[in-house]
């Protein structure tokens, strides 16, 4: 595993620790290697021993073993050189030769991109130029990190440039969001139970809602954030994806094509929002200063490296329908953001009433029955429903039942990163995305992008830190007595601990 950019901050706080965990399970080759590669001048013994600090700092293993922990780190060597530099890829490749007759290798380089987007076709063309992207003699991966571009003439140029050195089959997009156990657990959920597919249509489902909410800022990066934004950070990868998975047809077999093919029917789907649109279906906000749990919290364009005069979104909600014979006529709503109450992902379904109300409360409404599919934290699945109270009369409430994860103490559940990396390496590339899906997701949101940078009056709501957005986001939700689901309270009203 070759990985570029391995003196930065992912590889010592994911892809290291995410190693470790294969390794200590086990499902590494046994002549398994990782080179590290960077542009500063560092020993392989430092590099190893900043290595082992990340391990025991960030890995999710419960019981470090030291004496595992320093055979791993001889796995780890270091290459420095130029990325711009053709000269040092041929370099490289005599590294990894070396390498390879050193361990009795077979050839196969998994090469994993960690670095800022700017670079990814230079490192892939320079590769293919140096013939490192060549199968005959072992496979050859490369994994890329989002974003996969900034908007739809980007994408589609990255993409191209991407397979001039590399064909589509090579290439793993990640998107750490698809690793998480529950965002899989929905194709199981669905396909292997009798009682949920059969509801899984415009004939039961009333509307889904999907929300990706951070309690932190942009903390130090202030610079890259104000670039990219919410809607390019967040929804037009993570969270279509998600939608992908939510919406699809039953695939054929659990292939990985037969899976991707049906994501990407769904956004191919996807109702085009028009640039008029754009202000009745989305909105977007920017968190200001407030009191958040008693401290002063500042508001986006005091962060440092942001714009003071910035118009970057850092929420955005939208409003959107799929045009296919399974979902016509239902809403799927989505909103993210940062500096919300609480870090949550979840997807809710929430399903139509019943037909007749026999027992309409009087003094309110009785919830609609809700399937919550919490990817994080505290992963899991809930259902809501109606139970009578105790007592006489027909009095009901809404109660919970629930699963977590967390509840299966004697399973391993493993980090995203150490899911996807697994996943390249044995060539599943189910939980990666294809070059069509990413491009049909930008061309959806290329609508939003250019009303947003053209047309000046089109708002940009404040809202204040430690609530849950603009108070304009509930206007996407136009009928009587349905909301969001909000899963805490405000903790700039009244600084109460949110509670899950």
């Amino acid at each position: 595993m070759v990985i570029f950019g391995a003196t930065g901050d992912l590889t010592y706080r994911k892809l290291i620790p995410a190693l470790y965990a294969l390794y200590n399970q086990q499902m590494l080759p046994e002549k398994f290697r990782v080179l590290g590669i960077g542009r500063s001048a560092v020993s392989v013994i430092d590099f190893r021993e900043k290595m082992i600090l990340g391990i025991r700092k960030f890995s999710e293993e419960k019981h470090l073993d030291d004496q595992q922990i320093i055979e791993f780190s001889n796995c780890l060597s270091y290459f420095h050189m130029d990325f711009n530099d053709l000269g040092d890829y041929l370099k490289l490749k005599i590294a990894l030769k070396e390498l390879e007759e050193c361990d009795d290798k077979c050839g196969n380089y998994l090469f994993y991109l960690s670095m800022p987007p700017d670079m990814f076709s230079i490192i892939a063309g320079n590769l293919g130029k140096v013939g490192l992207s060549s199968t005959d003699d072992g496979f050859r991966r490369l994994i890329v990190e989002k974003p996969f571009g900034y908007d739809l003439e980007s994408g589609l140029e990255l993409n191209r440039r991407l397979h001039e050195a590399f064909d589509e089959s090579q290439i793993y997009r990640i998107d750490h969001y698809l690793g998480k156990e529950t965002v899989q657990n929905l194709l199981v959920m669905r396909f292997a139970n009798g009682i949920f597919e059969p509801l899984w249509n415009r004939n039961y489902v009333h509307h889904i809602e999907i929300t990706s909410a951070e309690s932190i800022g942009v903390e130090s990066r202030g610079g890259y954030y104000d670039g990219s934004g919410a809607l390019r950070d967040m929804l037009q990868n993570h969270l279509l994806q998600v939608v992908g998975l939510t919406a699809m047809e039953p695939p054929s077999s659990m292939d990985s094509d037969a899976i991707r093919n049906e994501t990407l029917k769904v956004l191919q789907s996807l109702k085009p929002i028009t640039e008029d649109e754009v202000s009745k279906h989305v909105i977007r906000g920017q968190y200001v200063a407030s009191h958040v749990r008693g401290e002063l919290q500042p508001g986006y364009r005091e962060e440092k490296g942001v714009n003071p005069d910035s118009r970057t979104e850092t929420f955005v909600a939208m409003k959107f329908f799929i045009d296919n014979w399974r979902w016509g006529g239902v809403p799927f709503y989505i909103r993210t953001g940062k500096r919300l109450p609480t870090r949550v992902t979840e997807v809710v379904v929430h399903f139509r009433p019943a037909p007749h109300t026999l027992f309409q409360q009087d003094d309110f409404a009785i919830p609609n029955n809700q399937l919550i599919i919490r990817i994080q934290p505290d992963e899991g699945i809930l259902i809501k429903f109606g139970m009578k109270l105790p007592g006489a009369g027909f009095n009901v409430k809404s109660v919970n039942m629930d699963f977590h994860y967390s509840e299966l103490s004697e399973v391993h559940l493993p980090s995203a990163y150490e899911r996807l990396i697994y996943d390249a390496m044995v060539g599943d590339s189910t939980l990666y995305a294809r070059a069509d899906a990413v491009e049909a997701a930008w061309k959806f949101v290329a609508p939003i992008q250019n009303a947003w940078a053209t047309n000046p009056e089109i708002k940009m709501y404040g809202y204040p830190a430690g609530t849950w957005g603009p108070e304009n986001a509930d206007d996407l939700i136009e009928e009587k007595d349905i909301s969001w689901r909000y899963p805490c309270k405000n903790l700039a009203d009244d600084g109460n601990y949110c509670e899950l």
